[in-house]
């Protein structure tokens, strides 16, 4: 059961440890890459495929609480792959009307510039799929090892 907890937090925390490091195919350390919301590997797709995997280890591949599993991590890649991406746009396209608009002093006191990067790519998902399913193999075959 405590698998079920630590695994996929330890699988989101290497992928965002990653981003530290990585950065447009580049090793390079990068402090505001501990919070960014995107970049390489996706930590929420590590997180949600590391859950998913490590119930389907432990619960078995057609039990119940593996399919919510499978549906909450279908929707959470989704949504970082297109909707936030989605966003992403919307932010830089309002962030150069607000820079269009520059003479008025007003704009810049009331509208901070908003992130721009806050979704993932496929690859990015993918990397972060990657981290989720060997955290949560690895996790296991040692908490069998345990017992």
């Amino acid at each position: 059961m405590l698998n079920i907890v630590i695994l996929p937090l330890l699988a989101a925390l290497l992928a965002q440890l990653m981003k530290f490091f990585i950065q447009t195919n580049k090793m390079r350390f990068d402090l505001k890459n501990l919070v960014a919301y995107a970049g390489m590997p996706s930590s929420h797709v590590a997180m949600v495929v590391s859950l998913a995997t490590i119930i389907g280890l432990q619960e078995g591949w057609g039990s119940p609480l593996f399919g919510f599993a499978f549906i909450f991590s279908f929707l959470i890649i989704r949504d970082a792959i297109g909707l936030r991406q989605y966003l992403g746009r919307h932010g830089k396209m309002l962030n150069t009307l607000v820079k269009d608009l520059k003479e008025d002093d007003l704009l810049d006191e009331r509208y901070p510039r908003l992130i721009e990067k806050i979704g993932h790519t496929s690859l990015q998902a993918l990397a972060g799929g990657i981290i989720g399913v060997i955290v949560s193999v690895i996790g296991y075959v040692a908490s069998l090892n345990l017992y």
